[in-house]
This record gives structure tokens, C-alpha cells and sequence, in this order.
């Protein structure tokens, strides 16, 4: 295989995964993480207290 490919597949993932990050912060941060960790816990203070702080710490998490 192309090594293009896989990097188009990878920026595919974490274009899904910035997205599903505006919805639903925490569980994207759970999922790219592969379950529940620390910062799990930190996105879901960050999105109770205020929506957009657990989004942009989602987004710094996937990326």
C-alpha cells in the first residue's frame, strides 16, 4: 500500500473524531483513548462547567 493512504485514512479518523468532539466531548476523548482515563474525567468537568472548554480540551486530546 501507498503511505498516502494510510495518512488520508488517519486525518479521516481524526476528522470523525474532531467532530463527534463538538456533539459529544467526553465520549470522543473516551473512544480515541480507548476507554476511561484521566482525561476522560478532565473533558467531563470541562463540558459540565462549560460546553466549549470541553470541547477544545477534546480537540487538543485527539490532536
Amino acid at each position: 500500500m501507498h503511505k498516502a493512504f494510510f495518512y488520508a485514512a488517519a486525518s479521516e479518523e481524526k476528522l470523525l473524531y474532531c467532530l463527534l468532539a463538538i456533539l459529544l466531548p467526553p465520549l470522543a476523548v473516551a473512544l480515541w483513548e480507548d476507554g476511561i482515563t484521566i482525561n476522560f474525567w478532565l473533558d467531563i468537568l470541562f463540558t459540565l462547567l462549560f460546553w466549549i472548554p470541553g470541547i477544545i480540551f477534546a480537540w487538543i486530546v485527539i490532536i
